[in-house]
């Protein structure tokens, strides 16, 4: 016999612990565990190993005695609820993400819109975990006696309570409120799950090895005592495995500790697709020693009840190690379940009993108000439990406690489910369906439980029904019966509310809620804080209005009415997480309410609908999948568009705006989509609002000054109905932008207005050709003829220079009109030597301003072309050049070379070419110089020689953009190449 434990001992145990319990906990929030693990999805996952309580761990082996291989179904139920994650427990967290609902009464307040339905779930939930946390303290207690065999079951159990209250409060309770989450909490009990499966499989393994001494001596055992396999078979037939398939079932959804740590402590939404088949694996190994337990403790003929096989394995070897190793397994898997569970009901009693009753003054702290009541509320519920404890005198087993506790959180399996699937489920319902099954419940199973009660007498059947382990699924089944047809014929004989029907559409799996798209009272966040303030005080406020922007990334001068409604919802949801969904309801409703129908506008809201089918998207499935993807092209076909679209409501709130408006205006969509078109920035306010009241559909060439520059855009618009609001009607608005064609047509215009006066100036030329002949030879005639007239002379010179000129002015007309007849001579020209002659020439001139010309142009730099026209260019240019120059100023020529062209370039320091005039430069007859000292055809025949060569010129002006000073013309020609060089030089080489 095993040398018993002392008492002080085993307490130190269990407060080292604890302690290392809490000290993982506390490594983790402060950073010192890497965040890669705590959110894994396995830390999650082992998180979930809460469900294997003290019941699991050491009352698994007694319903293995009692009911053979259908203690499996305690882990089979839970690991088929995981196993439908995705239609089963996903779109429960996807609820209680959006709408922070903390609880399963936070989940029902919400859904059935009732503050009665949190409540009556509240109590009926504390009132059905009793017997769950007494099963705890009891496991606890019994250990702990069995190992000093000594009767401390009260004392320890107090000692007990007192260790897990502080330890509950410095896990959960440090924090403001359940809508936050504990990193610690989960990877702590991430951890007790580890050392439970340690404990159990390597006692299992123990008992296989030591005890049997392996597969064969179990074998042998076995076929030695068949009694031991049929016992296991036995009650398969017909015993009660199928209801404890369901209760355990349910127990995965609705048990306060399984729902806090799947939803309220999710860190990661994507872990759950993991945990649906990494807790029923977690679940089958931790089974599987369970046999092997059971067995051992059969032959090695322990003196402990079966429900503590584990204990007496070790008991039985007098092997101390194992069975400190069995009573630290089970002193995790009671404290965790404790933890949990105490947080999970504070919570719960706090949002639906308190609060409904007792609301903080807004002068006073709010959030440390809640937090001390919470505290509060976790030691009155441990509290609680220890005196159901007491009341039950240590006299029950396990397994019939836990059973217990399970049958009645099976009474809010219909509501959970009716939240997904039941959209015509009512409060009505659902609370006279629970008041039904908990009564049922309460007749059946725990007044005998708490009585010690034989039997009732059934006056309707005629019957004693005895709750024993033989009928308890009776009353289970009873009770679960009674709730459903209640819960059904009520809910389809009586009306759901509007909220109900509102709030079922949120929540229901195959549809999405449509709330309305309506107009609110406050028109920004300080206006937010500013009502909020009332109920919660300023500072609250101020802090929850902050918070919710931060989580919707919006900032604090948002004023978009779509953004405002969502901002609305969120503080609503955190309100929700803080204070429970009805008082947060009641909160937001009465402090932000909405414009009435008669004051605002009310519609669907399109953008709730859209970010809804965006988080629908992977599920959608079927015809369903393939008009999404449909919807999916249409949107993208009018995002792409190379057109501007606006989408308009009714009150001119923007519905769409695509990609090529943001492009076009400079304006981001997600700025503006969902907000009024009269916040938007001038320019575009203007436009688009006169051109919405004006009668026309379409106007074309609308002139828009924009950063400096000018625009040109044609409108057209088009009343739509808007989606699911038959009869009102919006407008889409197609902005196009014809700019380049504007300037494309500018540009034809202008060569065509060159092409006339070329025209022109052919047929001037010619007719002023004559004249000028004439008077020419006149003049000589005269001269001639009165040849010692010095007067007359000097007249005659004169008119024969004039007629000179005027020669000259036309036969550069002449040219000009016959440009592009390509009449020079074609041969190799070097740049450089032309500059150095054109130079040569300019300086003979005496009459310009006294400037340095500079000829950096590569000599092997060799173009196609006439010589003599192409000195003309640069004499025209140098010339222009140096009158626009001041004195002592640089002219540069330099020439840059491509495979195919070669870049002319000639720059001054001159005052540069205003904007306004650029495009005049080579009209015929324009000249900025004064009148008398320039003809205006310098440029025009620039032009037209450059356009003979199939050359290209352009002006950059300033060229220096710092001083704004300086031109820069470029005329790109055609390089020169000199194939038979080339063919030489490549026949060397090969």
């Amino acid at each position: 016999m095993l040398t018993s434990f002392n008492l002080t001992q085993l307490i130190l145990i269990s407060a080292l612990y604890l302690f290392a319990l809490f000290g993982v906990a506390w490594l983790s929030e402060r950073g010192m565990i890497p965040r890669r693990i705590i959110y894994h999805p396995l830390t999650y996952t082992l998180s979930l190993g809460v469900y294997a309580s003290a019941w699991a761990f050491y009352g698994t082996v007694g319903m293995a005695y009692q009911y053979g291989f259908g203690f499996l179904a305690s882990y089979l139920g839970v690991s088929g609820a995981y196993l439908l994650a995705p239609v089963l427990l996903y779109p429960i967290l996807r609820i209680t993400r959006t709408y922070q609902l903390s609880s399963l009464a936070d989940l029902f307040a919400f859904r059935f819109r009732s503050t009665w339905a949190g409540t009556l779930t509240t109590l009926f939930m504390l009132i059905g975990m009793l017997p769950l946390l007494a099963l705890q303290m009891q496991a606890i207690a019994d250990s702990i006696s069995i190992l000093t065999r000594e009767t401390v079951h009260e004392r320890v159990a107090l000692s007990y309570c007192a260790l897990i209250i502080l330890f509950t409060i410095l896990f959960g309770s440090r924090h403001v409120a359940t809508r936050e989450k504990h990193e610690g909490l989960v990877f702590a009990i991430a951890f007790e799950s580890v050392v439970k499966l340690l404990a159990l499989g390597g006692i299992g393994l123990y008992a296989f090895y030591q005890v049997f001494g392996g597969a064969q001596g179990l074998e042998d055992w076995l076929l030695s005592n068949q009694q031991v396999l049929s016992s296991l078979h036995t009650p398969l037939q017909e015993g009660p495995w199928r209801t404890l398939l369901l209760v355990f079932f349910a127990a995965a959804i609705v048990m306060p500790h399984m729902y806090h740590m799947a939803f309220t402590e999710n860190l990661n939404p994507r872990a759950l697709v993991s945990a649906s088949w990494g807790l029923p694996l977690y679940l089958l190994l931790i089974s599987l020693a369970v046999p092997l337990i059971l067995w051992a403790g059969l032959k090695l003929g322990s003196n402990t009840p079966p429900d503590y096989f584990t204990l007496g394995v070790g008991i039985s070897l007098n092997n101390p190690t194992l069975a400190l190793l069995a009573y630290v397994g089970g002193l995790s898997a009671s404290s965790g379940v404790i933890i949990v569970t105490t947080l999970a009901l504070s919570g719960m009693a706090l949002n639906h009993l308190v609060l409904p009753l007792y609301q903080p003054p807004a002068e006073g702290n709010i959030y440390r108000w809640l937090k001390w009541t919470r505290r509060a509320l976790i030691i009155a519920i441990i509290a609680a439990g220890y005196g159901f404890y007491l009341l039950l005198g240590s006299e029950q087993d396990l397994a019939n406690l836990g059973i217990v506790a399970f049958v009645a959180t099976l009474q809010f399996l219909p509501g959970a489910l009716s939240v997904l699937y039941w959209q015509t489920a009512n409060r009505r319902g659902f609370i006279a369906g629970v008041l039904t099954g908990i009564g049922v419940w309460l007749v059946s199973m725990l007044l005998p439980l708490l009585g010690n009660i034989q039997g009732i007498y059934l006056p309707v059947l005629d019957i004693v029904y005895v709750l024993d382990d033989t009928s308890w699924h009776l009353a289970a089944i009873a009770s679960l019966a009674a709730n459903v047809l209640v819960f059904t014929l009520v809910s389809l004989f009586t009306e759901t509310s509007p909220e109900e029907q509102s709030a079922a559409e949120a929540c229901a799996v195959d549809n999405v809620r449509r709330p309305q798209r309506r107009e609110l009272q406050a028109s920004s966040p300080q206006e937010f804080a500013a009502q909020l303030a009332k109920p919660l005080g300023a500072k609250i406020a101020q802090r929850e209005v902050e918070q919710a922007l931060r989580d919707l990334h919006l900032p604090f001068d948002e004023n978009r009415p779509y953004a405002l409604r969502r901002l609305r919802d969120r503080l609503e949801a955190n309100l929700s997480g803080l204070m429970g969904p009805n008082v947060a309801q009641d909160i937001v409703e009465t402090f932000l309410p909405y414009k009435s129908d008669s004051e605002g506008y009310v519609t669907e809201d399109i953008h709730f609908i859209e970010s809804r089918l965006e988080d629908y998207h992977s599920r959608l499935t079927g015809l369903a999948a393939e008009l999404d993807a449909l919807r999916r092209y249409h949107r993208q076909t009018l995002q792409e568009l190379p057109m501007g679209v606006c989408s308009l409501a009714k009150d001119q709130e923007i519905l769409m705006w695509n990609r090529a408006m943001e492009e076009l205006t400079g304006i981001p969509a997600q700025r503006l989509v969902g907000s009024r078109l009269a916040t938007i920035a001038e320019p575009w306010k203007g436009l688009l609002e006169s051109f919405i009241n004006l009668p026309d559909e379409h106007l074309h060439k609308q002139r828009l000054a924009l950063d400096g520059q000018i625009r040109w855009l044609n409108l057209h618009k088009a009343a739509i109905d808007e989606p699911l609001a038959p009869g009102n009607t919006g407008l889409v608005l197609l902005v196009e932008d014809v700019t380049e064609t504007q300037m494309l047509e500018d540009k034809l215009i202008h060569s065509e207005r060159l092409a006339s006066i070329g025209r022109l100036a052919a047929g001037v030329a010619h007719e002023i050709g004559n004249p000028i002949t004439g008077i020419a030879c006149l003049a000589q005639n005269l001269r001639e003829e009165r040849e010692g007239d010095e007067e007359i002379a000097e007249i005659s010179a004169q008119i024969i220079q004039q007629t000179k000129r005027v020669s000259r002015i036309v036969q550069s007309l002449m040219s000009f009109a016959h440009a592009g007849g390509r009449q020079q001579s074609d041969e190799p020209v070097c740049l450089a030597e032309v500059t150095r002659e054109a130079i040569s020439l300019l300086s003979l001139n005496r009459q310009g301003v006294e400037v340095q010309f500079l000829n950096l142009c590569d000599p092997e730099h060799w173009v196609e072309g006439d010589p003599q026209r192409l000195a003309q260019v640069l004499i025209n240019l140098l010339s222009n050049a140096r009158d626009a120059s001041p004195p002592g100023g640089i002219i540069r020529v330099r020439s840059e070379a491509s495979e195919q062209t070669v870049d002319l370039i000639v720059e001054d320091e001159g005052s540069g070419i205003p904007k306004a005039i650029m495009d005049r430069l080579f009209e015929p007859f324009f000249t900025t110089k004064d009148p008398g000292k320039g003809t205006g055809l310098g440029l025009a025949l620039v032009y037209s020689i450059v356009e003979e060569h199939y050359g290209q010129i352009t002006i950059d002006s300033p060229a220096d953009p710092e001083q704004q000073r300086g031109t820069r013309i470029r005329v790109t020609l055609p390089r020169y190449v000199d194939t038979t060089s080339a063919v030489t030089r490549d026949r060397r080489e090969s």
